[in-house]
């Protein structure tokens, strides 16, 4: 069952928040970082990415960096930029973009849970992206990005989020995306209690998006267990920052494809060699989207088409009935001969919220075909992460994006 447990809070200085709440570091390359932080100078990217706060060309991942983040967190931490709750808490963080709202539970996850896999997750992660994240975390002695977790939706903590929402704001503001940024706390004792019983009661929790955030901070606290011999397992470093939304109220944006050329083939021949496969109709831009599984939008030589996958491809199997894999498995593999698209250099891929324009200007532009996806499921993650199995990469793009620097957990 899972544990989660309140935690003291630091935090942004209600007038501070909205300057200082930021998207997470890994959104951005150096350069967006660098811009970022020139247009807001609060920005927690000073943080999250310290580079932007040295000379350019500084090598992001060199000691200087680590240690200017924490030089940089401290010193806000002393003048007042930042404060921290006197007692354990839990937050109630809302983000409402388009007119619909999500509910989160803020408080610390357990890295016994990720090992022991009450927490699942459903994709891999890369050796090299974790190790920036550890020196980030153990550097600063705290963890800066929550990690986005859901779990199967249960009335009580709806109830007990709803009555929290009743209080008063910590927060309230919009951010330059458009985005209803909303903080409560709670500090009531049968409250805080009631909120970490319910959840001892949920089996699973699951990595929605922060999978290498998750693995880093877990490994920064079992660093400081074998620092540590004695532990006790109630040290802070053993619990990790999180967001814990019922599934029912996220929303999985289209995650689409674009293969920089046609593999050698003609617009002609490459119909002509997935048409055993799929149905294919000529389309507009306002009849290509997907309307449902097994369907796709496909963008090449300046035509939108509409391709339905024939039963044949369909898969009862986890993984392998997702449209990302039926795509890989028999199209982008056998035909354009994208073998690995976690390493192939020929293929992009495209967050839904960017629009089908996106897609057609990057096609045009190399001369490339574009698939326009429908979106992977909440139900299909969750089957996947039950299965123990794992997705293709890319397969879910989250919106809107957690904020960092709205909490830090520190240990």
């Amino acid at each position: 069952m899972s544990t989660i447990r309140p935690f003291k809070a630091i935090r942004p200085r209600e007038d501070l928040a909205s300057s200082v709440a930021a998207l997470p570091y890994d959104v951005y390359n150096t350069a967006e970082a660098r811009a970022e932080v020139e247009r807001e100078p609060l920005s927690f990217l000073r943080i999250d990415r310290a580079e932007t706060q040295l000379p350019k060309g500084t090598d992001p991942y060199s000691d200087i960096v680590y240690k200017k983040a924490r030089e940089i967190l401290d010193s806000m931490i002393s003048d007042g930029s930042f404060i921290q709750d006197d007692k354990p808490c839990f937050y109630i963080y809302a983000l409402t973009m388009n007119g619909r709202t999500q509910n989160g539970i803020v408080g610390c996850a357990s890295i016994d849970d990720y090992i022991s896999q009450v927490i699942l997750k459903h994709e891999n992660t890369l050796e090299a992206k974790e190790q920036d994240r550890i020196r980030h975390v153990d550097t600063c002695s705290a963890q800066t990005g929550p990690i986005f977790l859901t779990y199967r939706p249960v009335a009580e903590l709806k109830s007990v989020v709803s009555s929290i929402k009743q209080t008063p704001c910590l927060y309230d503001f919009t951010s330059s995306d458009g985005v209803r940024h909303q903080v409560w706390m709670t500090d009531d004792d049968s409250c805080i209690e009631n909120i970490s019983q319910l959840f001892a009661h949920v089996p699973h929790l699951y990595i929605a998006d922060g999978h290498h955030r998750a693995a880093s901070a877990v490994k920064a606290g079992l660093k400081r267990r074998a620092e540590n011999p004695g532990f006790s397992g109630s040290e802070e470093y053993n619990y990790f920052l999180s967001v814990l939304f019922p599934s029912d109220e996220l929303c999985i944006y289209d995650y689409n494809r674009c293969v920089l050329d046609m593999n050698g083939y003609t617009k002609d021949a490459f119909l002509d060699k997935i048409k055993d496969g799929f149905d294919i109709t000529l389309a507009d831009r306002t009849s290509c989207r997907p309307g449902q599984k097994n369907e796709f939008g496909m963008y090449c030589g300046g035509s939108w088409y509409r391709l339905r996958a024939k039963p044949c491809l369909h898969s009862s199997d986890p993984v392998k009935g997702l449209d990302v894999s039926l795509l890989q498995d028999y199209v982008l593999g056998p035909v354009l001969g994208i073998e690995d698209p976690k390493t192939d250099s020929r293929i992009r891929f495209i967050g839904g919220i960017r629009g089908l324009s996106a897609l057609e200007e990057l096609a045009d532009s190399c001369e490339g075909v574009a698939f326009a996806m429908h979106p992977t499921s909440m139900e299909e993650l969750l089957a996947v992460a039950d299965a123990g199995m794992l997705m293709p990469p890319k397969s879910t793009w989250f919106e809107p994006k957690l904020r960092s620097g709205l909490f830090i957990h520190r240990f």
